[in-house]
């Protein structure tokens, strides 16, 4: 008797996406795993993104257009799942990537799982407008830092509260049967200006229900690009505070250091996102809500002097802006002038996904930095809780 392969419903929210929706469809309709449906949400664009998914549309008929009024990313998703017919949903934004194999390794694994697996997520690794894999520069830490921490499988929802592990939106592959018992998508987290941890929130969801499962390998492309939903810091505090409020009303079971720690790693993690927006005294804003809840943080800030970095930034920012030049200009002509690149064949290279795909890494971690090795504990005792717990 022939095998039956379950029809894969990809869903694609587009707002003003024609600089990326060609090369997203790409990589979704190249997948080793045929038997998809891609349904691509027009969210109101004001670009040529229509334009391009309807080229699409004439050429292979699995690429469906929907089209709405602006309304946010997350009524986007829910159109798409509610016109869709499959008994699996794979979401993913129109600015990212999947490498070929994403959907096969993923639908074989939830395949080979009995119904209380709802979901299996995999690896990602970010990428720049023009595909070129980032921040790669020893390959083997990479894997290795995946490997620890992004392999959790089983009941999960106690760490995943402590970090999303998942990623970001376009990693999971999830049953339809879960969304029809959870819910699908927050669309009022738009309506109080916090869009941005949609996918945190029903990645929560899911897991109180359901297990998961993990593919370990490098599937996803996650894009950086400045001005995505993912710089705006802003609404992504709003949207986290929110959600998390919700979900620890539900689990007050789970220790408040967990919560403590969560709230700190993301504020952290927002930081960053301030900072690559030149928003420099909101970084030290954010830096600062991470440190109250964490003390340890201050370890971190000195230790890759990520605190005394900002603090030039802002002083030579007005400077900079009387020139006519971008802020970080200075910083950035500093840092190559002054750079000694170590002796490493992994660096000065485009580093390729099979790259990381290919690396064999060692059987143990070998944690050299002090904030490593506390990370390292924490997580464990999030995963502690994990094994305490019952769906």
């Amino acid at each position: 008797m022939e095998k039956e392969y379950p029809l894969v419903s990809v869903i694609v929210p587009a707002y003003n996406a024609e600089d990326f929706i060609g090369r997203t469809l790409n990589s979704i309709l190249s997948q080793t795993y045929t038997n998809i449906e891609v349904l691509v949400v027009d969210d109101g664009s004001q670009d040529r993104t229509a334009e391009i998914v309807k080229s699409y549309v004439e050429k292979d008929n699995r690429v469906i257009l929907l089209r709405q009024e602006n309304s946010g990313v997350a009524i986007a998703r829910n159109l798409a799942i509610e016109k869709s017919r499959g008994e699996y949903i794979a979401p993913i934004d129109a600015d990212d990537i999947w490498y070929s194999q994403k959907l096969e390794k993923q639908v074989q694994c939830l395949s080979e799982a009995d119904q209380s697996v709802g979901l299996v997520y995999a690896w990602s690794v970010k990428i720049d407008e023009n595909d070129v894999i980032l921040d790669i520069s020893d390959i083997e830490y990479y894997i290795e830092y995946y490997r620890d921490f992004f392999s959790l499988e089983g009941i999960v929802y106690p760490s995943l509260a402590y970090s999303n592990f998942i990623g970001n939106a376009s990693v999971p592959l999830i049953r339809r049967s879960c969304l029809e018992k959870v819910g699908v998508y927050n669309w009022e987290l738009k309506a109080n200006n916090a869009e941005g941890c949609e996918d945190w929130d029903i990645s929560l969801r899911i897991a109180e229900h359901y297990k998961f499962r993990v593919v370990r390998e490098f599937l996803i492309g996650y894009r950086q690009v400045k001005g995505s939903m993912s710089r705006n810091y802003i609404s992504m505090e709003r949207s986290y505070n929110l959600v998390l409020a919700e979900f620890r009303q539900r689990h007050p079971e789970i220790p408040t250091y967990i919560y403590n720690l969560s709230a700190s790693n993301f504020y952290f993690y927002l930081s960053s996102v301030s900072q690559s927006c030149g928003d420099y005294w909101g970084t030290l804003v954010l830096l600062f809500k991470g440190i109250k809840l964490d003390n340890i943080q201050i370890y971190r800030l000195f230790n890759n002097q990520f605190l005394v970095k900002q603090l030039l930034k802002i002083a030579f920012k007005p400077i900079m802006s009387l020139l006519g030049l971008e802020p970080d200009s200075w910083y950035k002509y500093f840092q190559k002038k002054n750079r000694t690149l170590p002796n490493n064949s992994d660096v000065n290279r485009v580093i390729k996904i099979s790259d990381i795909q290919k690396k064999k890494t060692k059987p143990q971690q070998d944690y050299k930095k002090q904030y490593d090795r506390i990370q390292w504990q924490r997580w464990l005792q999030a995963l502690q809780i994990s094994e305490t717990v019952k769906l």
